[in-house]
């Protein structure tokens, strides 16, 4: 097994430990490595029923290093990670499940979590935040991704509302999980992933070192929670989405195999950032199910030529990248790169403009196959593999999903009409929806419509059942795939001496396809400021106060805001200004 340097320097004894070679894949046994991911299919399909019992580490990813170990799977890595300076770790399926039984250990014994027990994860593209992910499952632990631009006050608020026992994360961020700690005695422990060690932190390399890898994966039911994710609202504070081990464990069977079109000879580049939801799904559960590889570049910034510098270099076959990166690409000349081992393209948290799919396929070839799901689902609708592409289109619906567009009292509208992309839930609710909004019974109910859960987005669905993206029932943003609640922007903002009231709306972008606007009413002392300086102030406060990718890159100064009889801002009259509608 191959293993790089930066892995021998934390865990060498591991190494003693995995001595067997690597076999050669034989053609003859195709058929059984697809046993796994057929019979996860056919639940989805509705032709099994979902297994009372459900844990993707032990039934998923340890089937997949026993077939590993029989020479049943292709010689390819489990988990394939690079960074800018060189540096590269490779597990096998079955390093995978050694290293995630020690993490697993580590969480139950030196921080003391039980099964059942929260922890907030916020930590970069790193090695670690996958065996800790695993390591959860195996221990039953709730795990809770956060991206690294979260803020102290943004900390502080998901410890609160989760109420989590354990929070782990890195150098960077370590600071500003100190500085709300007087607030949180709630919590038990802290783990960081550093290579050297800090006052009040357990750390997880010094751990590795001395802890057993022997550990037994507990038994979960299908329907336990597995993972919280916070989802920003367009009102009020982000809530927390509650998925099973079954819902996202084997809800992704169907798409992993025909949008995605994975197989385990597949190596599976998705560029999410670990807090999103989208790396759940395509650098966790589709593409292990599939038995695939998951290839991960730390990338701290996004940059379009390390992007098409590492589809050349690496053989990656399957990559998936939100629109906007396809629209930098494409703008970026791909003429001098040859992308040899890439045959099958994705795109998906935001829509994708027709235009760039077209550059696209004239600069490489490939088609790219849009997708479309949220936080609270697994994928909605999707291109999948054999169907005609419409462009503009986020394809049909995935089974088990019973896509409809529905009015406001959840009556089914004819093709060609626009209203509520909405998902049957009555007489039965799809095993692979969120389980709750936790904590918020109001929210959880309010979700759903007549027979339908409704998704808040408003498209329109064609004679064929192809689905048409035709934007936000709300004033959420979605900029460069980042979901942006203007109640948080305004929070910030209002925070500021200068600002008296504020209205955060989308606007269109050329590259991001759209960003956030703020239009600001001065306070009076302000008013003769200079308008440029001002911005920039503005700019930077929130930046320091709320994540800084939910800054508003535009900013107009105004008399006043349009206002309903009852006093509410009319966001939707600031947007329809912006768009020219």
């Amino acid at each position: 097994f191959i293993m790089r340097a930066y892995i021998k320097s934390w865990i060498p004894q591991c190494l003693r430990i995995l001595k067997s070679p690597c076999r050669l894949f034989h053609g003859c046994n195709r058929l059984l490595t697809s046993q796994i991911i057929s019979y996860y299919d056919t639940v989805n399909q509705c032709k099994k029923e979902l297994p009372e019992y459900f844990n993707f580490a032990s039934d998923v990813l340890d089937e997949w290093s026993q077939l590993e170990k029989d020479g049943r799977r292709p010689a390819n890595p489990a988990f394939w990670w690079v960074n800018d300076e060189g540096e590269e770790v490779k597990w096998s399926f079955e390093e995978l499940g050694f290293l995630s039984r020690k993490a697993a250990n580590i969480l139950s014994e030196a921080c003391g979590l039980q099964r059942g027990d929260r922890v907030i994860a916020v930590l970069p593209r790193v090695p670690e935040w996958w065996l800790l992910n695993v390591a959860c499952m195996r221990t039953g632990i709730v795990f809770i991704p956060g991206t690294s631009q979260l803020t102290a006050k943004d900390i502080l608020y998901r410890l609160h509302a989760s109420n989590a026992k354990c929070i782990i994360t890195n150098d960077t961020l370590a600071p500003a999980v100190e500085s709300v700690m007087p607030d949180c005695q709630f919590l038990k422990s802290k783990l960081i992933v550093a290579k050297g060690s800090r006052d009040g932190w357990l750390n997880l390399k010094e751990l590795f070192a001395v802890t057993s890898a022997d550990h037994k994966c507990v038994k979960t039911r299908s329907q336990d929670p597995m993972l919280i994710y916070f989802t920003s609202g367009s009102t009020g504070s982000p809530k927390m989405v509650v998925q099973s081990h079954g819902s996202y464990g084997i809800g992704f069977a169907t798409s992993g195999r025909y949008w995605m079109n994975l197989t385990p000879s597949d190596i599976m580049w998705n560029t999410s950032d670990t807090g999103w939801v989208k790396s759940a799904w395509g650098s966790v559960f589709a593409p292990w199910i599939c038995g695939s590889c998951v290839f991960v570049h730390n990338m701290p910034q996004f940059k379009p030529a390390v992007i098409a510098e590492t589809l050349s270099r690496y053989p990656i076959s399957v990559f998936c990248t939100a629109p906007t990166a396809y629209r930098m690409l494409v703008q970026h000349d791909l003429s001098s790169y040859k992308f040899t081992s890439l045959r099958h393209c994705l795109s998906g948290g935001e829509a994708l403009n027709p235009e760039v799919m077209a550059k696209w396929k004239i600069q490489t070839g490939l088609e790219i196959y849009e997708g479309y799901g949220q936080t609270e689902t697994v994928t909605i609708c999707a291109n999948m593999r054999g169907m005609e592409i419409k462009p503009g289109s986020l394809g049909k619906a995935v089974p088990p999903y019973d896509v409809q567009i529905i009015d406001d009292r959840g009556a089914i509208l004819p093709a060609g009409e626009e209203g509520n992309i909405a998902i049957r839930v009555q007489p039965r609710r799809p095993f692979c929806m969120f389980s709750e909004y936790l904590d918020n019974p109001e929210k959880t109910a309010a979700s759903v419509c007549g027979n339908f859960y409704v998704t808040g987005d408003r498209g329109i669905m064609d004679e064929e059942g192809y689905v048409w993206f035709a934007g936000r029932a709300d004033d959420m943003i979605n900029s460069s795939g980042y979901r942006i609640g203007p109640f948080e922007v305004e929070s910030a903002l209002i925070q500021h001496p200068a600002v008296s009231e504020s209205a955060v709306v989308s606007s269109p972008d050329p590259i991001r396809g759209e960003v956030v606007k703020a239009f600001v009413v001065l306070a009076p002392a302000f008013v003769s400021h200079d308008p440029e300086k001002l911005t920039h102030e503005l700019q930077q406060h929130v930046k320091k106060v709320t994540a800084p990718y939910k800054y508003p890159r535009k900013v107009e100064f105004v008399q006043d805001l349009p206002k309903t009889a009852t006093g509410k801002i009319q966001r939707k009259v600031l947007r329809n200004k912006e768009w020219g509608r």
